[in-house]
Protein backbone atom coordinates (compact mmCIF):
# COMPACT_ATOMS: atom_id res chain seq x y z
CA UNK A 1 0.00 0.00 0.00
CA UNK A 2 1.08 3.53 -0.61
CA UNK A 3 1.42 6.13 2.10
CA UNK A 4 -2.09 7.45 1.46
CA UNK A 5 -3.65 3.98 1.86
CA UNK A 6 -4.31 3.27 -1.83
CA UNK A 7 -3.28 -0.08 -3.23
CA UNK A 8 -1.06 -0.10 -6.30
CA UNK A 9 -1.39 -2.37 -9.32
CA UNK A 10 -0.28 -5.97 -9.69
CA UNK A 11 3.49 -6.17 -9.44
CA UNK A 12 5.33 -7.03 -12.64
CA UNK A 13 7.65 -10.00 -12.83
CA UNK A 14 11.04 -10.09 -14.50
CA UNK A 15 9.54 -12.37 -17.16
CA UNK A 16 6.80 -9.84 -17.91
CA UNK A 17 9.40 -7.09 -18.26
CA UNK A 18 11.35 -9.28 -20.69
CA UNK A 19 8.20 -9.96 -22.72
CA UNK A 20 7.57 -6.23 -23.05
CA UNK A 21 11.17 -5.62 -24.12
CA UNK A 22 10.81 -8.37 -26.76
CA UNK A 23 7.63 -6.76 -28.03
CA UNK A 24 9.35 -3.37 -28.18
CA UNK A 25 12.21 -4.96 -30.14
CA UNK A 26 9.74 -6.35 -32.69
CA UNK A 27 8.04 -2.97 -32.99
CA UNK A 28 11.42 -1.31 -33.50
CA UNK A 29 12.39 -3.89 -36.14
CA UNK A 30 9.14 -3.15 -38.01
CA UNK A 31 9.75 0.59 -37.95
CA UNK A 32 7.06 1.45 -35.40
CA UNK A 33 9.53 3.05 -32.98
CA UNK A 34 12.48 5.32 -33.55
CA UNK A 35 15.81 4.35 -31.96
CA UNK A 36 15.31 7.01 -29.28
CA UNK A 37 11.76 5.81 -28.50
CA UNK A 38 12.95 2.22 -28.32
CA UNK A 39 15.80 3.06 -25.94
CA UNK A 40 13.53 5.15 -23.73
CA UNK A 41 10.82 2.50 -23.51
CA UNK A 42 13.27 -0.33 -22.83
CA UNK A 43 14.80 1.63 -19.95
CA UNK A 44 11.30 2.37 -18.64
CA UNK A 45 10.28 -1.30 -18.93
CA UNK A 46 13.15 -2.41 -16.73
CA UNK A 47 12.23 0.30 -14.19
CA UNK A 48 8.51 -0.60 -14.06
CA UNK A 49 7.20 -2.13 -10.88
CA UNK A 50 3.64 -2.98 -11.91
CA UNK A 51 1.76 -4.37 -14.91
CA UNK A 52 -0.16 -1.16 -15.54
CA UNK A 53 3.10 0.73 -16.05
CA UNK A 54 4.31 -1.96 -18.45
CA UNK A 55 1.07 -1.93 -20.42
CA UNK A 56 1.32 1.81 -20.99
CA UNK A 57 4.65 1.27 -22.77
CA UNK A 58 2.93 -0.73 -25.50
CA UNK A 59 -0.58 0.78 -25.56
CA UNK A 60 0.05 2.43 -28.92
CA UNK A 61 1.43 -0.75 -30.54
CA UNK A 62 -0.66 -3.44 -32.26
CA UNK A 63 -1.51 -6.60 -30.32
CA UNK A 64 -2.02 -7.33 -26.64
CA UNK A 65 0.29 -8.09 -23.77
CA UNK A 66 -1.70 -10.54 -21.66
Amino acid sequence: MSADGERGGVRASNRERELVVQRLARAFAHGRLTPAEYDERVAAAYACTDRDELARLTDDLPGRLW
